[in-house]
């Protein structure tokens, strides 16, 4: 029964990559400011669940796959806002940037 729920999640897994490649791919330029900043709190939620994942198992496999998520998600969410606020700045005056 392990075996079957293995094949599940992965077959969960090759089709969440498939839908959200799709669907980034049909966003338009303009709004990829204001999914970074959405995709950025969604980050922030993954940080507190891995945190609490990290914290609560016993299992030294679940405690190491709980860290690793912390890592992946905090880089995800200081690369996003470095990101939005390189954007941010573009959308500024000159004189404004220098100050």
């Amino acid at each position: 029964m392990e075996g079957l729920d293995l094949l599940f999640s992965i077959y969960i897994l090759v089709l969440a990559i498939f839908v959200g490649f799709e669907v980034i791919t049909k966003v338009p330029t303009i709004l990829h400011t204001p999914l970074m900043s959405g995709s950025n709190a969604i980050s922030g939620i993954t940080i507190v669940g891995s945190l609490v994942v990290a914290g609560m198992v016993a299992d030294p496999a679940r405690t190491i796959l709980g860290v690793i998520a912390l890592i992946m998600a905090t880089i995800n969410v200081v690369g996003g806002f470095m990101v939005t606020d390189r954007m941010l700045q573009m959308f500024k005056k000159k004189e404004e940037r220098e100050a």
